[in-house]
């Protein structure tokens, strides 16, 4: 049975009252083919003198493009229980969102944490994502030719029972 299904086979959401509060924790990541016209203005973008632990930024006309990425991710972590309707609304304690570059992929981290009676996994899957989509709305002037993909948890700790991805 579905735990988002009641016994009339209805939706509901899970009622967590007898669950304990634990920590728990969720990584996902997301990845955006970037096609070469944004990948040279990635690198035509970024200062010669950047340091080389530090991503290249892009800039657009919406501005810089993988920070905006970082907080609309951020932002939308935090709002999960208001898009995907039977998330519980949670507290995050953590979130912690990355994007850096693999080839010709951007490449988003999201790792959230929290004390509850439930799990974030949604929160770190949404979070990559909307990034992910943040990535693709500032550069679309220069390409619709990129591709969000492998969007997947990676890892979630707490509850009954850990994840790894195999």
């Amino acid at each position: 049975m579905f735990s988002h299904l009641d016994k009339n086979n209805q939706p509901t959401m899970v009622d967590v009252a007898d669950k304990s509060v634990s920590e728990r924790t969720a990584h996902a990541v997301a990845r955006v083919f970037l096609p070469p016209a944004v990948r040279e203005a990635i690198v035509e973008g970024d200062s010669r003198e950047a340091a080389a632990e530090r991503l290249p930024e892009i800039s657009t006309k919406k501005g810089p493009v993988f920070q905006t990425a970082i907080i609309a991710g951020t932002m939308a972590a935090k709002r999960t229980h208001e898009l995907i309707p039977f998330c519980h609304p949670l507290g995050l304690e953590s979130c912690k969102l990355t994007v850096s570059l693999d080839g010709d992929h951007a490449v988003i981290d999201c790792r959230v944490r929290v004390h509850h009676k439930t799990g974030v996994e949604m929160e770190a899957l949404t979070g990559a994502s909307v990034a992910a989509l943040t990535i693709y709305d500032m550069c679309k002037a220069l390409s619709h030719d990129m591709v969000i993909a492998d969007v997947r948890l990676l890892s979630k700790t707490g509850g009954k029972s850990d994840y790894t991805a195999g």
